[in-house]
């Protein structure tokens, strides 16, 4: 592991779903205690990719969701 390349070294984004994974700079690393391993198997990678889109749509779905719960009372309280 080069230590220019190590995602340590720069602003990592959140691990993914608490995962011990990070996309950096287009790239996927595996985070441990001791140090960081980028991900190269394009299987494995295509596999993180789709489950970061499916966990980001999710987390619209939520919000939304979340942000009509809010709107309902109000809605409700209208109409009295």
């Amino acid at each position: 592991m080069s230590d220019t390349n190590s995602p340590s070294n720069q602003h990592c984004s959140a691990p993914l779903a608490g995962a011990p994974v990070v996309r950096r700079g287009g790239q996927w690393w595996l985070i441990t205690g001791t140090g960081s391993i980028l991900a190269t198997d394009p299987v494995f990678t295509g596999e993180l990719d789709r489950f970061a889109t499916a966990m980001a749509a999710a987390d619209r779905e939520v919000a939304r969701l979340r942000d009509d719960q809010a709107a309902a009372p109000k809605k409700r309280r209208g109409k009295r």
